[in-house]
Protein backbone atom coordinates (compact mmCIF):
# COMPACT_ATOMS: atom_id res chain seq x y z
CA UNK A 1 0.00 0.00 0.00
CA UNK A 2 2.84 2.52 1.08
CA UNK A 3 4.96 1.43 -1.63
CA UNK A 4 2.32 3.33 -4.00
CA UNK A 5 3.79 6.48 -2.59
CA UNK A 6 7.47 5.83 -3.21
CA UNK A 7 7.52 3.66 -6.59
CA UNK A 8 4.41 4.90 -8.47
CA UNK A 9 6.28 9.02 -8.94
CA UNK A 10 9.40 7.12 -9.37
CA UNK A 11 8.36 4.92 -12.53
CA UNK A 12 5.88 8.28 -13.75
CA UNK A 13 9.53 10.49 -13.44
CA UNK A 14 11.21 7.33 -15.89
CA UNK A 15 8.24 7.29 -18.32
CA UNK A 16 7.96 11.28 -18.52
CA UNK A 17 11.43 10.99 -19.53
CA UNK A 18 11.19 8.50 -22.18
CA UNK A 19 8.96 10.37 -23.70
CA UNK A 20 8.84 11.18 -27.10
CA UNK A 21 10.20 14.40 -28.72
CA UNK A 22 6.98 14.45 -31.08
CA UNK A 23 4.50 14.97 -27.56
CA UNK A 24 3.49 18.46 -27.02
CA UNK A 25 4.94 20.46 -23.78
CA UNK A 26 1.18 20.68 -22.66
CA UNK A 27 0.79 16.71 -23.19
CA UNK A 28 3.39 16.36 -20.93
CA UNK A 29 2.84 18.42 -18.37
CA UNK A 30 -0.75 16.74 -18.28
CA UNK A 31 0.59 13.48 -17.84
CA UNK A 32 3.00 14.35 -15.24
CA UNK A 33 -0.06 16.16 -13.52
CA UNK A 34 -2.02 12.78 -13.76
CA UNK A 35 0.70 11.05 -12.05
CA UNK A 36 0.58 12.78 -9.46
CA UNK A 37 -2.80 14.10 -8.63
CA UNK A 38 -3.07 9.23 -7.95
CA UNK A 39 -0.23 9.74 -5.91
CA UNK A 40 -2.14 12.69 -3.97
CA UNK A 41 -5.41 10.69 -4.12
CA UNK A 42 -3.99 7.23 -2.50
CA UNK A 43 -2.54 9.53 -0.23
CA UNK A 44 -5.80 10.61 1.04
CA UNK A 45 -7.23 7.23 1.30
CA UNK A 46 -4.25 6.17 3.11
CA UNK A 47 -5.19 9.27 5.90
CA UNK A 48 -8.80 7.86 6.28
CA UNK A 49 -7.59 4.32 6.80
CA UNK A 50 -5.05 5.65 9.15
CA UNK A 51 -5.78 4.37 12.56
CA UNK A 52 -5.07 7.96 15.26
CA UNK A 53 -4.98 5.73 18.15
CA UNK A 54 -2.24 3.71 17.31
CA UNK A 55 0.91 5.12 17.77
CA UNK A 56 3.20 2.73 16.35
CA UNK A 57 3.76 2.26 12.31
CA UNK A 58 1.09 1.43 10.31
CA UNK A 59 0.77 -0.55 6.91
CA UNK A 60 4.37 -1.48 7.48
CA UNK A 61 6.16 -3.63 4.59
CA UNK A 62 9.29 -5.45 4.60
CA UNK A 63 11.08 -7.22 2.09
CA UNK A 64 14.98 -8.35 2.92
CA UNK A 65 17.15 -6.70 1.07
CA UNK A 66 21.43 -7.25 1.72
CA UNK A 67 21.18 -8.51 5.35
CA UNK A 68 25.51 -7.93 4.81
CA UNK A 69 24.65 -4.63 5.37
CA UNK A 70 21.69 -4.51 7.14
CA UNK A 71 19.64 -3.22 4.10
CA UNK A 72 16.43 -4.37 4.08
CA UNK A 73 13.48 -2.55 2.08
CA UNK A 74 11.18 -1.27 5.46
CA UNK A 75 8.59 0.99 5.00
CA UNK A 76 6.16 2.53 7.10
CA UNK A 77 4.37 6.07 8.57
CA UNK A 78 2.87 6.81 12.05
CA UNK A 79 1.44 10.09 13.29
CA UNK A 80 4.76 12.00 12.53
CA UNK A 81 5.14 11.05 9.17
CA UNK A 82 1.06 10.86 8.04
CA UNK A 83 0.34 14.63 7.61
CA UNK A 84 4.00 15.25 5.98
CA UNK A 85 3.25 12.76 3.16
CA UNK A 86 -0.16 14.69 2.41
CA UNK A 87 2.21 17.60 2.51
CA UNK A 88 4.75 16.12 -0.06
CA UNK A 89 2.04 14.84 -2.47
CA UNK A 90 -0.20 18.42 -2.29
CA UNK A 91 2.62 20.72 -3.26
CA UNK A 92 4.13 18.13 -5.23
CA UNK A 93 0.40 18.43 -7.50
CA UNK A 94 0.65 22.04 -7.01
CA UNK A 95 3.75 22.30 -8.02
CA UNK A 96 3.43 21.14 -11.36
CA UNK A 97 0.09 22.38 -12.10
CA UNK A 98 1.34 26.29 -11.42
CA UNK A 99 4.77 25.19 -13.80
CA UNK A 100 3.85 27.18 -17.40
CA UNK A 101 2.62 25.11 -20.22
CA UNK A 102 5.85 26.60 -22.04
CA UNK A 103 8.46 25.79 -19.75
CA UNK A 104 11.76 24.17 -21.65
CA UNK A 105 12.50 20.65 -21.55
CA UNK A 106 9.67 19.68 -19.83
CA UNK A 107 10.92 15.52 -19.80
CA UNK A 108 13.74 16.64 -17.80
CA UNK A 109 11.60 19.61 -15.80
CA UNK A 110 8.39 16.71 -14.87
CA UNK A 111 10.40 13.94 -14.24
CA UNK A 112 12.99 15.83 -11.84
CA UNK A 113 9.89 16.95 -9.93
CA UNK A 114 8.27 13.35 -9.94
CA UNK A 115 11.36 11.68 -8.72
CA UNK A 116 12.14 14.39 -5.62
CA UNK A 117 8.20 13.69 -4.68
CA UNK A 118 8.99 9.48 -4.45
CA UNK A 119 12.66 10.02 -2.89
CA UNK A 120 11.28 12.60 -0.40
CA UNK A 121 7.88 9.95 0.31
CA UNK A 122 10.53 7.20 0.93
CA UNK A 123 12.53 8.97 3.69
CA UNK A 124 9.48 10.41 5.26
CA UNK A 125 8.37 5.89 5.39
CA UNK A 126 11.79 3.98 5.83
CA UNK A 127 12.45 2.46 8.82
CA UNK A 128 15.48 1.25 8.00
CA UNK A 129 18.37 4.25 8.35
CA UNK A 130 20.55 2.99 5.29
CA UNK A 131 17.01 3.33 3.53
CA UNK A 132 16.23 6.54 4.54
CA UNK A 133 19.79 8.06 3.26
CA UNK A 134 19.13 6.31 0.10
CA UNK A 135 15.81 8.70 -0.31
CA UNK A 136 17.25 11.29 1.69
CA UNK A 137 19.66 11.89 -1.26
CA UNK A 138 17.71 11.09 -3.78
CA UNK A 139 16.54 14.31 -4.10
CA UNK A 140 19.72 16.26 -4.30
CA UNK A 141 20.61 15.96 -7.48
CA UNK A 142 17.05 16.05 -9.11
CA UNK A 143 16.62 19.64 -6.77
CA UNK A 144 20.29 20.81 -8.08
CA UNK A 145 19.14 20.58 -11.91
CA UNK A 146 15.94 22.37 -11.53
CA UNK A 147 17.37 25.13 -9.50
CA UNK A 148 20.65 25.37 -12.03
CA UNK A 149 18.43 25.18 -15.41
CA UNK A 150 14.86 26.53 -14.77
CA UNK A 151 16.55 29.47 -11.92
CA UNK A 152 16.81 32.80 -12.31
CA UNK A 153 20.06 34.92 -13.21
CA UNK A 154 22.37 33.47 -10.90
CA UNK A 155 20.81 29.74 -10.66
CA UNK A 156 24.44 27.89 -11.60
CA UNK A 157 25.74 29.90 -8.04
CA UNK A 158 22.46 29.04 -5.97
CA UNK A 159 22.16 25.20 -7.43
CA UNK A 160 26.02 24.59 -6.66
CA UNK A 161 25.56 26.18 -3.47
CA UNK A 162 23.33 23.86 -2.71
CA UNK A 163 24.31 20.70 -3.64
CA UNK A 164 27.78 21.76 -1.50
CA UNK A 165 25.23 22.24 1.37
CA UNK A 166 23.13 19.46 0.82
CA UNK A 167 25.88 16.98 0.54
CA UNK A 168 27.54 17.94 3.58
CA UNK A 169 24.57 17.58 5.42
CA UNK A 170 23.88 14.04 3.99
CA UNK A 171 27.73 12.64 5.08
CA UNK A 172 26.92 14.04 8.73
CA UNK A 173 24.32 11.96 8.94
CA UNK A 174 25.40 8.91 7.32
CA UNK A 175 28.48 9.43 9.39
CA UNK A 176 25.98 9.33 12.41
CA UNK A 177 24.16 6.28 11.08
CA UNK A 178 27.14 4.37 11.08
CA UNK A 179 28.41 5.50 13.95
CA UNK A 180 24.93 4.64 15.93
CA UNK A 181 25.14 0.87 14.66
CA UNK A 182 28.73 0.17 15.48
CA UNK A 183 28.95 1.79 18.98
CA UNK A 184 25.47 -0.10 20.15
CA UNK A 185 27.18 -3.53 18.57
CA UNK A 186 24.27 -4.19 15.94
CA UNK A 187 24.53 -5.05 12.37
CA UNK A 188 21.27 -4.01 11.42
CA UNK A 189 20.13 -0.64 10.28
CA UNK A 190 16.20 -1.34 11.21
CA UNK A 191 14.68 1.39 13.72
CA UNK A 192 14.58 -1.18 16.14
CA UNK A 193 17.20 -3.30 15.76
CA UNK A 194 19.36 -1.91 18.24
CA UNK A 195 18.99 0.90 21.38
CA UNK A 196 21.02 3.79 22.27
CA UNK A 197 20.60 3.03 25.73
CA UNK A 198 23.57 1.46 27.08
CA UNK A 199 25.75 4.16 25.22
CA UNK A 200 27.76 6.23 27.60
CA UNK A 201 26.28 9.69 27.55
CA UNK A 202 29.33 11.15 25.79
CA UNK A 203 28.84 8.71 23.70
CA UNK A 204 25.03 9.60 22.96
CA UNK A 205 25.71 13.62 22.84
CA UNK A 206 28.40 12.90 19.95
CA UNK A 207 26.31 10.77 17.89
CA UNK A 208 22.88 13.00 18.77
CA UNK A 209 25.56 16.27 17.53
CA UNK A 210 25.76 14.65 14.47
CA UNK A 211 21.73 14.48 13.81
CA UNK A 212 21.38 18.00 14.77
CA UNK A 213 24.53 19.19 12.44
CA UNK A 214 23.22 17.28 9.76
CA UNK A 215 19.42 18.09 9.78
CA UNK A 216 19.97 21.88 10.98
CA UNK A 217 21.67 22.51 7.65
CA UNK A 218 18.54 20.83 6.00
CA UNK A 219 16.09 22.85 7.62
CA UNK A 220 18.03 25.17 8.07
CA UNK A 221 19.12 26.80 11.15
CA UNK A 222 21.34 29.85 11.62
CA UNK A 223 24.43 30.13 10.75
CA UNK A 224 23.54 27.02 8.21
CA UNK A 225 20.78 29.07 6.46
CA UNK A 226 22.97 30.85 3.82
CA UNK A 227 22.25 28.34 0.87
CA UNK A 228 18.22 28.70 1.88
CA UNK A 229 17.67 32.17 0.30
CA UNK A 230 19.69 32.00 -2.55
CA UNK A 231 18.31 29.02 -3.35
CA UNK A 232 14.99 29.92 -2.55
CA UNK A 233 15.00 33.20 -4.72
CA UNK A 234 16.76 32.07 -8.09
CA UNK A 235 14.37 28.88 -7.87
CA UNK A 236 11.32 29.37 -10.27
CA UNK A 237 7.60 29.35 -8.47
CA UNK A 238 6.91 26.04 -8.32
CA UNK A 239 10.77 24.93 -7.34
CA UNK A 240 10.55 27.20 -4.54
CA UNK A 241 7.19 25.77 -3.57
CA UNK A 242 8.70 22.19 -3.04
CA UNK A 243 12.30 23.86 -1.62
CA UNK A 244 10.49 25.57 1.42
CA UNK A 245 7.38 23.44 1.52
CA UNK A 246 8.56 19.76 1.38
CA UNK A 247 12.60 19.54 1.63
CA UNK A 248 12.62 21.69 4.96
CA UNK A 249 10.75 19.64 6.53
CA UNK A 250 12.62 16.54 6.17
CA UNK A 251 15.20 18.70 8.51
CA UNK A 252 12.61 18.80 11.27
CA UNK A 253 11.55 15.56 10.60
CA UNK A 254 14.97 13.83 10.82
CA UNK A 255 15.69 15.53 13.95
CA UNK A 256 12.39 14.68 15.81
CA UNK A 257 12.54 11.09 14.68
CA UNK A 258 16.43 10.25 14.89
CA UNK A 259 17.26 13.16 17.79
CA UNK A 260 14.36 13.31 20.30
CA UNK A 261 13.09 9.61 18.83
CA UNK A 262 16.17 7.49 19.19
CA UNK A 263 18.33 9.71 22.00
CA UNK A 264 15.98 10.91 24.25
CA UNK A 265 18.74 10.83 27.15
CA UNK A 266 21.07 12.94 25.25
CA UNK A 267 18.36 15.16 23.92
CA UNK A 268 17.17 16.64 27.56
CA UNK A 269 20.33 17.31 27.94
CA UNK A 270 21.04 19.56 25.33
CA UNK A 271 17.67 20.81 25.33
CA UNK A 272 18.30 24.39 26.66
CA UNK A 273 20.80 24.62 24.06
CA UNK A 274 18.40 23.72 21.43
CA UNK A 275 15.55 26.03 22.84
CA UNK A 276 17.95 28.83 22.43
CA UNK A 277 18.94 28.00 19.20
CA UNK A 278 15.57 27.83 17.99
CA UNK A 279 14.60 31.28 19.21
CA UNK A 280 17.97 33.23 17.91
CA UNK A 281 16.69 31.64 14.74
CA UNK A 282 13.37 32.82 15.00
CA UNK A 283 14.52 36.22 16.37
CA UNK A 284 17.40 36.78 12.85
CA UNK A 285 15.19 35.08 10.53
CA UNK A 286 11.87 37.77 11.49
CA UNK A 287 14.71 41.03 11.77
CA UNK A 288 16.36 40.04 8.40
CA UNK A 289 13.12 39.42 6.70
CA UNK A 290 11.87 42.81 7.74
CA UNK A 291 15.22 44.56 5.76
CA UNK A 292 14.50 42.96 2.45
CA UNK A 293 13.50 44.83 -0.82
CA UNK A 294 12.66 41.62 -2.83
CA UNK A 295 9.14 40.18 -1.60
CA UNK A 296 10.54 36.89 -2.60
CA UNK A 297 13.90 36.70 -0.31
CA UNK A 298 11.17 38.10 2.36
CA UNK A 299 9.78 35.51 1.99
CA UNK A 300 12.67 32.98 2.11
CA UNK A 301 13.81 34.75 5.38
CA UNK A 302 10.43 34.32 7.11
CA UNK A 303 10.59 30.47 6.51
CA UNK A 304 14.37 30.41 8.35
CA UNK A 305 12.44 32.15 11.50
CA UNK A 306 9.39 29.99 11.30
CA UNK A 307 11.75 27.14 11.33
CA UNK A 308 12.92 28.16 15.12
CA UNK A 309 9.54 27.52 16.59
CA UNK A 310 9.71 23.61 15.59
CA UNK A 311 12.95 23.42 17.02
CA UNK A 312 11.86 25.39 20.52
CA UNK A 313 8.82 22.82 20.66
CA UNK A 314 11.14 20.04 19.64
CA UNK A 315 13.24 20.68 23.01
CA UNK A 316 10.73 21.37 24.99
CA UNK A 317 9.57 17.67 24.31
CA UNK A 318 5.84 18.59 26.42
CA UNK A 319 3.03 16.45 24.28
CA UNK A 320 1.15 19.69 23.56
CA UNK A 321 4.61 21.28 22.09
CA UNK A 322 5.00 18.14 20.13
CA UNK A 323 1.48 18.04 18.66
CA UNK A 324 2.20 21.67 17.82
CA UNK A 325 5.78 21.25 15.83
CA UNK A 326 4.40 18.37 13.97
CA UNK A 327 1.11 21.26 13.19
CA UNK A 328 3.47 23.78 12.53
CA UNK A 329 5.64 21.83 10.52
CA UNK A 330 2.45 20.92 8.16
CA UNK A 331 1.10 24.67 8.13
CA UNK A 332 4.68 25.86 7.21
CA UNK A 333 4.23 24.21 4.49
CA UNK A 334 0.65 25.33 2.70
CA UNK A 335 1.55 28.56 3.66
CA UNK A 336 5.14 29.24 2.44
CA UNK A 337 3.64 27.16 -0.73
CA UNK A 338 0.71 30.14 -1.37
CA UNK A 339 2.63 32.95 -0.79
CA UNK A 340 5.59 31.48 -3.21
CA UNK A 341 3.13 31.22 -5.69
CA UNK A 342 1.61 34.39 -5.15
CA UNK A 343 4.64 36.21 -5.78
CA UNK A 344 5.46 34.26 -8.54
CA UNK A 345 2.20 35.37 -10.00
CA UNK A 346 3.09 39.16 -8.77
CA UNK A 347 6.21 38.99 -11.02
CA UNK A 348 5.23 37.63 -13.71
CA UNK A 349 2.34 39.70 -14.40
CA UNK A 350 4.16 42.92 -12.97
CA UNK A 351 7.73 41.99 -14.05
CA UNK A 352 9.28 42.81 -10.66
CA UNK A 353 9.45 41.46 -6.91
CA UNK A 354 10.91 44.91 -5.52
CA UNK A 355 9.19 46.96 -2.61
CA UNK A 356 10.06 49.84 -3.93
CA UNK A 357 8.25 49.59 -7.39
CA UNK A 358 5.50 48.02 -6.34
CA UNK A 359 1.84 49.31 -5.17
CA UNK A 360 -1.62 49.55 -4.81
CA UNK A 361 -2.21 45.77 -6.69
CA UNK A 362 -5.37 45.38 -4.38
CA UNK A 363 -6.85 48.52 -6.91
CA UNK A 364 -9.39 46.71 -9.35
CA UNK A 365 -7.07 49.59 -11.71
CA UNK A 366 -4.01 46.81 -11.80
CA UNK A 367 -6.38 44.04 -12.31
CA UNK A 368 -5.33 41.93 -9.85
CA UNK A 369 -7.21 42.21 -7.04
CA UNK A 370 -7.98 38.74 -6.06
CA UNK A 371 -4.42 37.64 -6.44
CA UNK A 372 -3.92 40.81 -3.54
CA UNK A 373 -6.34 39.74 -1.38
CA UNK A 374 -5.18 35.86 -1.28
CA UNK A 375 -1.95 37.48 -0.50
CA UNK A 376 -3.30 39.48 2.47
CA UNK A 377 -4.50 36.25 4.00
CA UNK A 378 -1.13 34.57 3.21
CA UNK A 379 0.66 36.94 5.35
CA UNK A 380 -1.84 36.93 8.18
CA UNK A 381 -1.52 32.99 8.26
CA UNK A 382 2.03 33.59 8.33
CA UNK A 383 1.65 36.33 11.18
CA UNK A 384 -0.51 33.97 13.32
CA UNK A 385 -3.70 35.90 13.12
CA UNK A 386 -6.67 33.64 14.89
CA UNK A 387 -9.12 32.03 12.56
CA UNK A 388 -5.92 30.45 10.05
CA UNK A 389 -4.19 27.66 10.16
CA UNK A 390 -0.69 29.77 11.60
CA UNK A 391 -2.42 30.61 14.55
CA UNK A 392 -3.49 27.15 16.09
CA UNK A 393 0.22 25.65 15.34
CA UNK A 394 2.19 29.06 16.83
CA UNK A 395 -0.22 28.45 20.17
CA UNK A 396 0.26 25.35 20.72
CA UNK A 397 4.08 25.65 20.37
CA UNK A 398 4.42 28.20 22.59
CA UNK A 399 1.60 26.92 24.91
CA UNK A 400 3.50 23.89 24.87
CA UNK A 401 7.16 25.22 24.93
CA UNK A 402 6.41 28.18 28.11
CA UNK A 403 6.69 25.60 30.91
CA UNK A 404 10.13 24.35 30.07
CA UNK A 405 11.58 27.29 28.42
CA UNK A 406 10.02 30.79 29.17
CA UNK A 407 12.50 32.97 27.86
CA UNK A 408 12.94 30.94 24.76
CA UNK A 409 9.07 31.13 23.84
CA UNK A 410 8.76 34.49 24.90
CA UNK A 411 11.47 35.49 22.19
CA UNK A 412 9.54 33.33 19.65
CA UNK A 413 6.41 35.01 20.47
CA UNK A 414 8.43 38.58 19.73
CA UNK A 415 9.29 36.91 16.49
CA UNK A 416 5.88 36.16 15.93
CA UNK A 417 5.18 39.73 16.15
CA UNK A 418 8.00 40.71 14.09
CA UNK A 419 6.34 38.62 11.04
CA UNK A 420 3.36 40.87 11.50
CA UNK A 421 5.79 43.90 11.17
CA UNK A 422 7.23 42.36 7.94
CA UNK A 423 4.56 41.11 6.24
CA UNK A 424 2.39 44.63 7.18
CA UNK A 425 5.43 46.26 5.51
CA UNK A 426 4.90 43.56 2.46
CA UNK A 427 1.48 44.08 2.00
CA UNK A 428 1.02 48.37 2.62
CA UNK A 429 3.85 48.76 0.06
CA UNK A 430 2.64 46.36 -2.70
CA UNK A 431 -1.75 46.16 -2.39
CA UNK A 432 -2.14 49.42 -0.91
CA UNK A 433 -0.62 52.92 -1.31
CA UNK A 434 -1.05 55.40 -3.66
CA UNK A 435 -0.59 54.87 -7.82
CA UNK A 436 2.28 56.08 -8.85
CA UNK A 437 0.64 55.33 -12.17
CA UNK A 438 -2.21 53.97 -13.93
CA UNK A 439 -0.73 50.82 -15.42
CA UNK A 440 -3.20 47.79 -16.19
CA UNK A 441 -1.16 44.51 -15.46
CA UNK A 442 -2.22 41.55 -17.89
CA UNK A 443 -5.24 39.50 -16.35
CA UNK A 444 -4.52 36.60 -14.17
CA UNK A 445 -6.28 33.42 -15.44
CA UNK A 446 -8.32 31.16 -13.68
CA UNK A 447 -6.01 28.10 -13.76
CA UNK A 448 -3.71 30.71 -12.51
CA UNK A 449 -5.72 31.30 -9.18
CA UNK A 450 -6.52 27.79 -8.60
CA UNK A 451 -3.52 26.65 -6.85
CA UNK A 452 -3.51 29.61 -4.39
CA UNK A 453 -7.41 29.30 -3.83
CA UNK A 454 -6.74 25.47 -2.93
CA UNK A 455 -4.14 26.69 -0.47
CA UNK A 456 -6.17 29.19 0.62
CA UNK A 457 -8.81 26.72 1.53
CA UNK A 458 -6.52 24.18 3.54
CA UNK A 459 -5.65 27.74 5.44
CA UNK A 460 -9.00 28.85 6.62
CA UNK A 461 -10.38 24.72 6.80
CA UNK A 462 -7.47 23.60 9.15
CA UNK A 463 -8.07 27.21 10.86
CA UNK A 464 -11.38 26.79 12.12
CA UNK A 465 -10.96 23.05 12.57
CA UNK A 466 -7.64 22.48 13.82
CA UNK A 467 -8.89 19.21 15.18
CA UNK A 468 -7.87 17.58 11.50
CA UNK A 469 -4.61 19.17 11.56
CA UNK A 470 -3.78 17.87 15.41
CA UNK A 471 -5.49 14.31 15.68
CA UNK A 472 -2.93 12.56 13.48
CA UNK A 473 0.07 12.94 15.57
CA UNK A 474 -1.50 12.87 19.18
CA UNK A 475 -0.63 9.25 19.96
CA UNK A 476 2.98 9.30 18.47
CA UNK A 477 4.02 12.36 20.00
CA UNK A 478 2.70 11.50 23.46
CA UNK A 479 4.72 7.78 23.06
CA UNK A 480 8.10 9.87 22.32
CA UNK A 481 7.66 12.20 25.25
CA UNK A 482 6.68 8.73 27.62
CA UNK A 483 10.21 7.62 26.27
CA UNK A 484 12.07 10.37 28.06
CA UNK A 485 12.13 9.30 31.76
CA UNK A 486 10.63 11.71 34.76
CA UNK A 487 14.29 12.07 35.79
CA UNK A 488 15.22 13.91 32.69
CA UNK A 489 12.64 15.43 32.36
CA UNK A 490 13.12 17.07 35.97
CA UNK A 491 16.48 18.13 34.33
CA UNK A 492 15.38 20.00 31.98
CA UNK A 493 12.66 21.71 33.91
CA UNK A 494 15.47 22.73 36.18
CA UNK A 495 18.08 24.25 33.87
CA UNK A 496 15.29 26.08 32.29
CA UNK A 497 14.80 27.97 35.64
CA UNK A 498 18.50 28.71 35.95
Amino acid sequence: MLSVLIWLPIFAALLVAILPVSIPKNRIRLIALIFSGIVLFWNLFILLKFDISNPGMQFKEYLPWNETLGLSYQIGVDGLSILMLVLNSLLTWIAIYSSSKETERPRLFYSMILLVSGGVAGAFLAENLLLFFLFYELELIPFYLLISIWGGAKRGYAGMKFLIYTAVSGALILATFLGMVWLSGSTNFAFDAFSTENLSTAKQILLLAGIVLGFGIKIPLIPFHTWLPDAYVEASAPIAILLGGVLAKLGTYGLLRFGLGMFPHAWSIIAPTLAIWGAISAIYGAVVAIAQKDIKRMVAYSSVGHMGYILLAGAASTPLALVGAVAQMFSHGIILAILFHLVGVVEAKVGTRELDKLNGLMSPIRGIPLISALLVLSGMASAGIPGLTGFIAEFLVFQGSFSAFPIPTILCVVASGLTAVYFVILLNRTCFGRLDNFAYYPKVLWPEKIPALILAAFIIFLGVQPTWLVRWSESTTTTMVAAITPLEKTVISEVALK
